[in-house]
């Protein structure tokens, strides 16, 4: 049997980054040959994948990329099974190098197209590679369990923990103002269902005008002035059903989300939110 040093194990590690037992219990396996040894840690990664299939990934991080002027933005939603892992220096490069290609790529529809393309900065692999190898280092389970990019003009955020973030999408001519990013803020924190009240269901949305006409009809008052009572309790019943339209806004609750953004000649379109664990 040949002889495994120490020197032999630290050079192994320095090309793996994994654990020197397993890098040590390698060599032994390869007779001292270094590159079989690669081999068979790489190998393992199956095994790894296999043994914690079933666990839950119920740790991780949100991971967004604009560009500059605000035009398109990506989101990664990345999970583990550990919160220490979601600190790791390896898992926190792979979800923002996940986010960059997304954003700065052909773009895929589903996690897997993703993983099947090129990592930004690593010469010859595939974020896929990256992943196997992290798996293989850490010995964990891994998720991308949502991808989005959308065109602007956007805003995101991304609370201080990294287990929640958004994408706002309005619609108006394209800009960066600071009123995007406080939107997406907005619904990180307050968790709206619907942007608009056009994505309401539509015999919902009747039944309670009819309701409230006749409600209002009741009273004896003129049509035009019902009309206005209808469309005032609208907007409650638009906020109760929660339309970020029609939510008082965040920090400034003496006006609407909708008022805000008509102020910046914005409409809201769509948002994309996520939130781990």
């Amino acid at each position: 049997m040949a002889e495994i040093t120490a020197a032999a194990v630290r050079a192994l590690r320095e090309r793996t980054d994994l654990p020197m037992m397993r890098c040590k219990q390698a060599l032994v396996e390869a007779g001292g040959d270094e590159e079989k040894a690669i081999q068979i840690l790489s190998s393992q990664t199956a095994n790894i994948k296999a043994k914690r299939a079933d666990n839950a990934t119920t740790e991780g991080r949100i991971f967004i990329v604009m560009k500059d002027d605000g035009s398109e933005a990506a989101m990664v939603d990345f999970q583990c099974e550990t919160a220490p892992v979601a600190s790791n220096d390896g898992f926190l490069n792979l979800g923002k190098a996940m986010a960059q290609q997304l954003l700065e790529g052909p773009g895929a529809e589903t996690p897997a197209e993703l993983l099947t393309q090129p990592a930004p900065g690593h010469a010859g692999k595939t974020l896929q590679d990256l992943l196997d190898d992290l798996v293989n280092k850490i010995g964990e389970k891994f998720d991308v369990t949502f991808i989005k990019r959308c065109s602007g003009p956007l805003g995101w955020y991304v609370h201080h923990d990294g287990k929640s973030g958004t994408i706002f999408q309005a619609e108006g001519e394209l800009t960066t103002d600071p009123i995007l990013r406080d939107v997406a803020m907005h619904i990180t924190a307050l968790r709206p269902t619907y942007a608009t009240p056009a994505e309401i269901d539509a015999a919902a949305v009747k039944q309670e005008q009819e309701r409230l006409t006749a409600e209002a009809k009741s009273t004896g008052k003129p049509d035009n002035i019902i009309s206005k009572i209808v469309e005032g309790r609208m907007n409650s019943f638009y906020q109760e059903q929660g339309v970020l339209e029609a939510q008082a806004f965040a920090m400034d609750e003496s006006k609407t989300v909708g008022k805000v953004l008509a102020e910046k000649k914005l409409k809201p379109k769509a948002f994309y939110t996520r939130s781990i664990g």
